[in-house]
């Protein structure tokens, strides 16, 4: 059976021009005034892997070999390792977060039992895949999704958590100087005031930022997994603390903190 994707159009912010510019460079200044910050503190004293996976998972994966698709700076490829992972892989594309990978695993106790590439080819045989913090960074994530598929043996699974996605409040990432910004102002907008305040790259546009936001919504997600060649075993939006009094399924796009997902090839 042949499979089609469908088109998602996200909603961006339509108010931009140079006032709305010199209001938000006087209202945040600098990118520590902003709400929020998604600078690691949740997961300070606890394992992230835990956190969005849940308790259980190192069990799940002890003595098989992991690839973390997605891998930056290499924290969890090195925990997965730590904690009796048979071998682990880590993957990405960035040349800063592969540099840092490489150096954070050479200085662990583990090295000898991961790999860091950027060649999907290089490869070995794998059990599963984790992916954390990287689908709502994906251009395309029906491609991804194809790699991933192409990696695993039947039977394989792709464990995910992701997010904020693009409907969070700070669904802009870097590009939220307030809850829902990026739905309130223009995309050249919240990049010019980005490079005004600790950028370096000075791109003028997500597509080009390096950690930028993919406009990825859980309703995207959910057709990339549909027209995959992966089985959606389970799809679950994890609600923001404070509002999931608020939480269902007309609501989630807004009220969803993580996406968590596990998806399985099929046999042949």
């Amino acid at each position: 059976m042949s499979r089609v994707v469908r088109r998602y159009a996200a909603w961006t912010g339509p108010i931009g021009g140079e006032l709305a510019y010199r209001w938000l460079r006087r209202a945040y200044p600098t990118r520590d005034t902003t709400p929020g910050r998604m600078d690691g503190s949740a997961y300070r004293n606890r394992s992230k892997i835990e956190t969005l996976l849940g308790a259980g998972i190192f069990e799940r994966l002890e003595g098989k070999t992991v690839l973390d698709f997605g891998c930056g700076m290499g924290s969890e490829v090195i925990e997965l390792a730590e904690r009796g992972a048979r071998h682990v892989i880590g993957l990405d594309i960035n040349p800063w977060a592969l540099r840092g990978a490489r150096e954070n695993v050479a200085r662990s106790s583990v090295a000898d039992r991961i790999t860091i590439t950027d060649d999907p080819s290089t490869v070995p045989p794998i059990d599963l895949i984790i992916s954390l913090d990287s689908f709502e960074h994906f251009w395309d994530p029906g491609q991804v999704l194809e790699h991933m598929a192409a990696l695993l043996p039947a039977g394989g699974r792709v464990l995910t958590a992701f997010g904020p996605t693009w409907y969070h409040p700070l669904g802009g990432h870097v590009f939220s100087p307030f809850n829902w910004a990026h739905l309130v102002l223009d995309e050249a907008t919240l990049c010019k005031w980005r490079n005004s305040t600790r950028s370096t790259d000075h791109t003028m546009s997500y597509r080009e930022t390096g950690g930028g936001p993919s406009l990825m919504s859980i309703r995207r997600f959910i057709q990339a997994v549909d027209v995959s060649p992966l089985d959606a075993v389970r799809i679950e939006a994890v609600p923001i603390r404070k509002l999931a009094w608020l939480h269902n399924r007309l609501t989630r796009e807004f009220t969803t903190a993580i996406v968590r997902a596990e998806l399985r090839k099929p046999a042949a």
